[in-house]
């Protein structure tokens, strides 16, 4: 690749400039400027700019180094040769300590060896004028680099300063809830905890830190506690210091901390609103019993009116007061449902197990329900016990060994006869009213002789439930589904839910909107082994 430039060539001899004004032009250097008067050269250096500046050194006016000097100072970048004879090697080495020449070269000079000193001095110039470039733009970049460090310090500062208010308030916030505030890890050990934390678990200072969390409450219905529960109820703390147990509820929340799975827990402590519930009940309890017997008397009174004994009634009265008895009626059945909810509540109502036979508990259900059928065309479907293997958590029947007894078996169980009718009952009643017409109801059983356990399941082939309406079904004061499926009390359901669960059981409900619903309960620790006839 040519490397060509602007050349300023100074002799006194007009020889000398042209002769090489000529090489270079052969070599292909067109721009070249020449000057025979340094002088005259000088002020041609300060109106051009040149990328390699030849001088004699030996000149009438002043020398090569002189004006090789002068020269340096108005193009401090430019390449600089100097030319001289034998006898002034030592003043063009000191020409190169001195002022800073690239080379010196002696006359007479060989043209190839001139013309690469040319080129590489050229080269030296332009790559000094790239380096300066690039010196100029690192300063600047540097400048802007300092600028933004000076910004980048001030927000840092800034933004530090906004997260130490943050941080102050948020501890704030956090130190003077009105609940404790526990963060624990996966293994449940109490990495942190705020002041109503530590006072809620009666613990002195920092002495709840390390510890298991759920081994500091109690689990007072010995629920199994999983990863995706989000409240925690029925669960307390004990106060040593009173001596007495304080209700609680939690919220827990899982996070993610540094690859570190954490669990944050809100624990409320409940008194109050268990104190509130309990006048409430107390209240409920006492209104509903001061109520049974005004309306024992009324329904008795009725009786008498319409059997006859207070004299002859006309047939529209008779329709009259038979409409105010059902009423009455409905409003006792009303009044004694609040009364067995409130005393399952309070732990007042004691459950008194004895050993029967299911098969006729079941016939027995189904019997008093008949009168019922027959508007709607309605049957009964019984089958067989089946012989089974049956999950005691979630009931559910494994069939892969199971044998069907033959219809004489009998199922003898322990429980409570009258509280089991009420929830047989309460599940028939509610298959019937929900059951299309022409339609039956099917009542399966299931039992499990080597734990002991028994499933009954009660289908109609009705309206459905949805996810959403299963899910309220055994909630007090439930009315069924968004659509009136029913509309009763609902407390048939929520009371048949408390007495399986005081046997120990579980009662659910599954079906689907047009299929029907299937309603089951599962009693474990129930049957009686020895006395299973098959």
């Amino acid at each position: 690749m040519l490397i060509t430039g602007k050349i300023a060539i100074i002799d006194d001899e007009e020889m000398v400039t042209k002769t090489l004004k000529t090489l270079l032009k052969i070599e292909g250097f067109s721009n070249v400027d020449t000057f025979n008067n340094p002088n005259l050269a000088l002020e041609g250096i300060r109106n051009n700019s040149y990328d390699l500046i030849i001088s004699d050194f030996i000149m009438p006016d002043m020398n090569g180094i002189e004006f090789l000097s002068k020269a340096k100072e108005i193009q401090p970048d430019t390449t600089q040769i100097l030319l001289t004879g034998y006898a002034d090697k030592e003043n063009a080495i000191r020409a190169i300590n001195e002022v800073g020449i690239f080379k010196y070269i002696e006359k007479p000079w060989n043209n190839s060896d001139i013309i690469i000193n040319i080129k590489n001095g050229i080269e030296r110039t332009r790559l000094k004028a790239q380096l300066k470039n690039k010196i100029d733009e690192l300063e600047i970049a540097n400048r802007k680099l300092e600028e933004y460090s000076k910004t980048l310090e001030k927000k840092v500062e800034d933004r530090t300063k906004s997260l130490n208010i943050l941080n102050i308030k948020l501890n704030t916030i956090i130190e003077n809830l009105a609940d404790g505030l526990v963060v624990f890890n996966a293994n449940n050990v109490i990495l942190q905890a705020n002041s109503t934390a530590k006072k809620l678990f009666c613990e002195a200072e920092n002495s709840i830190i390390g510890k298991n969390f759920f081994e500091l409450i109690i689990n007072e219905k010995n629920q199994k506690i999983t990863k995706n529960d989000k409240i925690l109820r029925d669960f307390s703390i004990i106060d040593y210091n009173q001596n007495k147990k304080i209700p609680v509820e939690i919220s827990l929340a899982n996070i993610d901390v540094d690859s570190e799975n954490l669990c944050v827990a809100l624990v409320r402590d409940i008194t109050f609103q268990k104190e509130n519930e309990r006048l409430r009940d107390d209240f409920i309890a006492t209104l509903t019993h001061d109520l049974r017997t005004p309306l024992l008397a009324s329904i008795n009174a009725l009786d008498f009116a319409l059997n006859g004994e207070l004299g002859a009634i006309n047939g529209e009265l008779n329709e009259l007061l038979s409409v105010m008895k059902k009423s009455s009626e409905d409003m006792l059945g009303l009044v004694n449902a609040l009364l067995e909810v409130y005393r399952y509540e309070s732990g007042k109502l004691f459950l008194s197990k004895t050993h029967f036979c299911l098969n006729e508990l079941i016939e027995e259900c189904t019997k008093k329900l008949e009168p019922l059928l027959k508007e709607d065309n309605l049957g009964f479907e019984i089958f067989a016990p089946e012989y089974v293997l049956i999950e005691p958590v979630s009931g559910m029947i494994h069939t892969e060994n199971a044998m069907t007894a033959d219809s004489a078996a009998e199922i003898l169980i322990n429980a409570d006869k009258n509280e089991l009718r009420r929830v047989i009952t309460n599940l028939l009643g509610n298959a019937v009213k929900h059951s299309k017409k022409d339609g039956k109801i099917q009542i399966k059983t299931a039992y499990d002789l080597s734990k002991k356990a028994l499933r009954v399941d009660i289908i109609d082939f009705g309206e459905g439930l949805n996810k959403e309406d299963i899910e309220k079904l055994f909630k007090r004061f439930s009315q069924g589904t968004s659509k009136k499926r029913s509309a009763s009390t609902g407390l048939g359901l929520y009371l048949s839910r408390q007495i399986i669960e005081a046997h120990g059981g579980k009662i659910f409900a599954d079906g689907k909107p047009g299929e029907g619903c299937t309603f089951s309960f599962i009693l474990n620790n129930s049957v009686i082994e020895n006395q299973a006839v098959l």
